[in-house]
């Protein structure tokens, strides 16, 4: 991987989003930087059979309310597989269990340059 594409370049990110502009918005983001994305998986079950089956993730963006339904069964089986994420909600800190309270959150809305310092913060 050449230097100047960035620490994402190459990187396997996992996409949990259930609003279709803003999942795309993510994909065309991580594009950018040269990475390649899975989803975006818009529902629980639909995450948990990528992080299953999809090979290998190197970490993921996941938002917390799809559909009506806490996603914390993703963000545990990513945990529980050592995959970092960061969650991309429109939830406050105070709503997210002390078991993920390590995990980078970012406010809906966030801009690009946080999401991608996000990223690289947890893959660096």
């Amino acid at each position: 991987m050449p230097l100047d594409e960035g620490i994402l370049a190459g990187r396997r990110i996992l996409i949990v989003e259930d609003e279709y502009f803003l999942a795309d918005d993510l994909r065309q983001i991580l594009h950018e930087h040269h990475a390649e994305t899975l989803g975006p998986a818009s529902t629980i079950a639909n995450a948990l059979t990528l992080i299953n089956t999809g090979g290998r993730i190197d970490c993921a963006v996941l938002d917390l309310n799809l559909r009506g339904q806490v996603a914390y069964p993703i963000s545990a089986a990513l945990h529980q597989r050592r995959i970092p994420f960061v969650f991309a909600t429109g939830y406050g800190g105070a709503q997210i269990p002390q078991e993920f309270a390590d995990v980078p959150r970012l406010e809906k809305p966030f801009d690009r340059s946080r999401l991608v310092s996000a990223l690289e913060s947890i893959l660096a």
